[in-house]
């Protein structure tokens, strides 16, 4: 795992500290999101502090960012935990994500040079790499990796944060992403015929994104982009509804 540098706190000016928490809060960000640290974990301060290499200032610091945007929440003499998600609250993150996002590609679409839409097939070219990879894995029945799901996550984050940097909509994509950080971890990843699907389709979804946008098509693109996040909702959504039926996942929901 990635390691951070170690000063004493005394002596680390206070920019040097929110560098830190910066970057060990996205660390943790990534892991949540991507189910390598699952629903129910508590996250122990001095744990962190060693695993790291930092004192414990900075890592309260990104706890704290955690607990802005709803990945952990502070509990009374048990410190910081790892939030379970409900159904409706990933429902209605996907439908906000459904609508910004569109709109940020068609604002992104005539706007967009050469030089971002070879970097987008570059993203695109490696996310169609992972994609694979995790479709051997579902298949072949091996346990899940969870480094792996989470550089297909960022490769798939990198692919839409081209279109909102070109877009120029920054309050857009400040709630868009704060959106997608909604997550599920190992309740639905373990559904491995399902998500094959979803792999598979979202890797076909970005390249006729992409072919819409080069084609400067900014309304279909706008379309593609809205079914391509609303797509994965419902099929989350089955993942859920087999494996409550499935009586595996109590507690989940309200």
């Amino acid at each position: 795992m990635p390691k951070l540098g170690c000063t004493p706190i005394d002596s680390t000016p206070m920019s040097t500290v929110s560098t830190k928490a910066d970057d060990i809060a996205r660390i943790l960000e990534d892991e949540i999101v991507g189910g390598a640290i699952p629903p129910g974990t508590v996250l122990r301060q001095e744990t962190l502090s060693e695993r790291f290499d930092v004192s414990r200032t900075p890592v309260r610091e990104a706890l704290r960012r955690l607990a802005a945007l709803g990945l952990v929440s502070f509990e009374p003499n048990r410190g910081v935990r790892v939030r379970s998600i409900s159904a409706d609250e990933l429902h209605e993150a996907f439908l906000v994500r459904a609508e910004l996002e569109a709109l940020a590609t068609e604002v992104a679409t005539p706007k967009m040079t050469p030089d971002d839409l070879a970097e987008m097939d570059r993203i695109e070219r490696r996310f169609g790499e992972l994609t694979l990879e995790l479709r051997d894995q579902a298949r072949s029945g091996a346990p899940r990796d969870a480094a792996l799901f989470v550089e297909w996550m960022q490769a798939n984050y990198a692919f839409h944060d081209v279109i909102y940097r070109v877009a120029e909509l920054p309050l857009v994509e400040r709630i868009a992403k704060g959106a997608r950080r909604t997550f599920i971890g190992d309740r639905a990843w373990r559904a491995r015929a399902e998500l094959d699907e979803l792999y598979a389709t979202n890797d076909l979804q970005h390249r006729a994104i992409r072919e819409a946008i080069s084609a400067g098509s900014a309304q279909a693109a706008r379309t593609l982009a809205r079914e391509h996040v609303l797509s994965s909702n419902r099929l989350i959504e089955v993942v859920l509804e087999t494996l409550g039926a499935a009586g595996r996942e109590p507690g989940w929901g309200r």
